[in-house]
């Protein structure tokens, strides 16, 4: 965690780590990420139970709900040795490239967030071929394809068997347009609010399902349900709402003070195509805009399966009351209930912080600046990101009185500078950086001879 800490961004890899702490030779650091039997599950399981402890503390002195936040990033990757790693798309830069996709939980209250579970995607690709699934050591028990929905879901049930506390589950489109997602919660009785795409289609009205009669005598009875009633894209009603439709909320303190936006909700409702009923929903739909006529606005749309209550006097702070008494009060309520229209505001725009942790994770914590191959490796480098990520989350609170607006990159520099202070180099700078240097060198020379040497 050490090496994570002192090297910047694009240099948190072994090699660099052993420059900077030398009483730990390379293959150490190699053995120890790679092949030592230590439990990385045990780390992440730990790391749960502390961020969910600092977590209903912020709670007692916020009185705001915590979150558990879903969503995926990717680790771009040049080969296609490191397990996982394949074309698919990677959200931080767009489009399909070669990479390591990562589907990870979040737990968040007001402005403090960390990471608390992380799941290796496996494409098809990979589970279809055993000899890679070998060479990178995947246990026999995880070589199953899985949709990310789906590991996401089982991160969710994890959070539950250890009695991690938290009042709503949140996701973006990707997570909001999966149909079984939002069954396997309700079944669970979770409150969600999901990010769906504009195209995601809804029923205004709660639809008629049936199963068509035989027309005639000939031919097999018809065994696939139906619905007279027409679904609509969310984008296409939004167009038809009344302006008095909308209403304008404080959603969440920022730098630059209060984001407000214009607030749409309704009732509306969600089929499979084979459930015998539809899911009743509420949408919501977010125009961050100061006028609601602009041409250039941006729509952000979201599922729920809370209501809408009828009054929206009653507030937040209100209901958060009892956990201020009993932190296990809001804790996985038996049913989603209803919600004000700034409880859904609030809710939907919380994902911004799990966006906030994969930038803190990659820019100041090597989250993806590892040099590992095995399905071990992966997992033990994670479980340390994590750690760290909940390390820095510790230093900001304990000093938030001092340095209300310290960063995860203040508290690293902190850290590693107070740490340089108990260090005592004696080697002149110049010295030693070209020590470092030739090292380096003889490293790089090997592998250019055994390059040389393979290729005859």
């Amino acid at each position: 965690m050490l090496g994570l800490l002192n090297l910047e961004k694009g240099k948190a890899n072994m090699e660099r780590m052993e420059e900077h702490q030398e009483d730990m030779p390379y293959h150490q650091y190699q053995h120890f990420v790679s092949n030592s039997p230590w439990s990385a599950q045990s780390v992440i399981e730990q790391v749960g139970k502390d961020v969910d402890q600092l977590m209903r503390t912020e709670q007692i002195k916020t009185g705001k709900p915590t979150g558990l936040l879903l969503d995926e990033s990717a680790h771009m990757k040049k080969g296609k040795e490191s397990v996982g790693a394949a074309r698919q798309y990677a959200g931080i830069i767009g489009k399909v490239e070669n990479c390591q996709v990562g589907v990870y939980a979040s737990l968040c209250n007001g402005k403090r967030a960390s990471l608390i579970n992380e799941r290796l995607f496996l494409p098809e690709s990979w589970i279809e071929d055993e000899e890679r699934c070998d060479k990178t050591e995947i246990p026999p028990e995880f070589r199953e394809h899985k949709t990310k929905p789906v590991l996401a879901l089982e991160m969710v049930d994890d959070a539950l068997k250890q009695n991690i506390s938290f009042d709503w589950v949140g996701g973006d489109g990707l997570y909001g347009h999966n149909y079984e997602l939002g069954k396997g919660l309700d079944e669970r009785h979770i409150l969600f609010v999901l990010d769906v795409h504009k195209d995601q289609t809804v029923y205004l009205e709660r639809p008629h399902i049936y199963l068509p009669e035989k027309q005639g005598g000939r031919g097999r009875p018809s065994s696939r349900l139906q619905t007279d009633n027409i679904p609509i894209r969310v984008d296409r009603h939004v167009v038809s709402v009344n302006p008095e439709q909308w209403q304008k909320v404080k959603v969440r303190k920022t730098a630059k003070g209060w984001l407000k936006a214009w607030i749409y909700t309704r009732e509306v409702w969600v089929w499979d195509g084979q459930e015998a009923h539809a899911r009743k929903r509420t949408l919501i739909v977010r125009k961050s805009i100061s006028r609601l006529d602009s041409e250039k606005t941006e729509l952000k749309y979201s599922l729920s399966n809370g209501s809408l209550k009828q009054s929206s006097v009653q507030v937040m702070e209100n209901k958060s009351l009892g956990a201020q008494n009993n932190p296990k009060a809001m804790k996985n309520d038996s049913s989603p209930g209803q919600h004000t229209l700034e409880d859904f505001a609030f809710f939907q725009a919380q994902r911004y912080w799990v966006e906030r942790n994969f930038d803190d994770a990659k820019n100041e914590l090597g989250m993806s600046d590892y040099q590992i191959r095995k399905w071990r490796a992966w997992h033990h480098h994670h479980a340390i990101v994590l750690m760290a990520l909940l390390f820095m989350l510790q230093e900001m609170i304990a000093k938030e009185s001092a340095f209300p607006l310290m960063s995860v990159r203040d508290a690293r520099i902190m850290v590693t500078t107070l740490i340089a202070q108990t260090i005592q180099i004696t080697e002149p700078p110049m010295q030693r950086q070209i020590r470092l240097m030739k090292k380096r060198h003889k490293k790089r020379q090997r592998d250019i001879d055994r390059s040389f040497a393979r290729n005859g």
